[in-house]
């Protein structure tokens, strides 16, 4: 209709008495919808554009703070994830952003997180090119640990209520050569990171001994292990590191969950197939570094560091 009344050249406050709408919204759609190239109103440019403001009704540029946003890619690159950048950024800028909102920069859906053609989704735990539900998880059967079980470890290691509870693992290397052990303490989360040499009970003692040597004594009362070979010697570990040792059930990660979590967390830097044998002892300690200055959630975005030294000094 606007079209023909156009072609029969009408006066805006006409158009807009027989339309029946204000001569300014006549006038601001005759020139939003007129090409470039002639001087004529197009009503398929005009539908055309109607359609794709109605998909992005209500949407806005997403982190439009520079400040905000070149904070959020720093962190990424750091491989925090969005909850952890959500919180610590609170502490040090003072501006606050949610981690769904980061989410919806990393995977929006014009850039697909690409920011001056740098794809932001490789920086994620899961590296995933779309968002997907989490999935359920299979059950094996159950066998008889190797030492003291986990259900005579004290209550007061389950309700981490203290610094010196400890997770132990081995990440295996590429073709079942000698990997690296690692060591996460369940209240505060700092990490430990040691290379093995040989996959023998002997090597795994030898590293956790010299992890805990250093330590004050305070910090070091439990240590949850799982079931494999290279665990067997619990006696010997008792006696060198005065660890009280405990085994998780076979199959059940989830007894270790914070060892489980960290150890997903090193596969970001060094991914199934990482052959640890050609990774230096000093770039090991540089990644054991990253994870123990990352915020966490649970000290209120402080890092495992910082709480530690905040017990320490108290």
């Amino acid at each position: 209709m606007l079209q023909t009344l156009w072609w029969e050249r009408r006066s805006i406050r006409e158009m807009a008495r027989v339309l029946g709408r204000s001569p300014s919204s006549i006038s601001r759609e005759l020139l939003r919808n007129f090409p470039p190239e002639r001087d004529i109103y197009s009503p398929r440019l005009a539908h055309q554009r109607a359609l794709k403001s109605r998909t992005s009704r209500g949407r806005k540029e997403r982190l439009r703070n520079e400040l905000v946003r070149v904070y959020v890619i720093e962190k990424l690159k750091l491989r925090w994830s969005p909850e952890q950048i959500s919180g610590r950024i609170k502490l040090d800028l003072k501006e606050t952003i949610s981690h769904e909102a980061i989410y919806q920069f990393i995977y929006h859906t014009e850039s697909y997180g690409k920011v001056k053609g740098e794809d932001l989704r490789i920086y994620l735990r899961r590296r995933r090119k779309r968002r997907q539900p989490k999935g359920a998880r299979k059950y094996q059967r159950i066998f008889k640990p190797l030492g003291i079980s986990i259900e005579l470890r004290p209550e007061i290691v389950n309700q981490r209520l203290r610094i010196g509870d400890w997770e132990g693992d081995s990440v295996e290397s590429k073709n079942h050569r000698p990997g690296i052990n690692t060591l996460v303490e369940r209240k505060i989360g700092l990490t430990l990171i040691t290379k093995l040499k040989t996959k023998t009970s002997l090597s795994t003692i030898s590293a956790v001994r010299e992890r805990m040597r250093n330590l004050p004594r305070e910090i070091k009362h439990t240590i949850t292990l799982d079931n494999g070979p290279e665990n067997r010697d619990w006696q010997t570990l008792e006696e060198l590191t005065g660890l009280s040792v405990f085994y998780a059930h076979p199959y059940c990660s989830g007894e270790r969950g914070s060892n489980e979590n960290t150890n997903g967390l090193i596969r970001d830097y060094y991914p199934k197939g990482t052959d640890f044998t050609r990774i230096d002892d000093e770039e090991l300690a540089y990644v054991e570094l990253l994870l123990n200055t990352r915020p966490r959630k649970r000290l209120d975005w402080l890092s495992p560091l910082e709480a530690l030294s905040v017990a320490l000094g108290s």
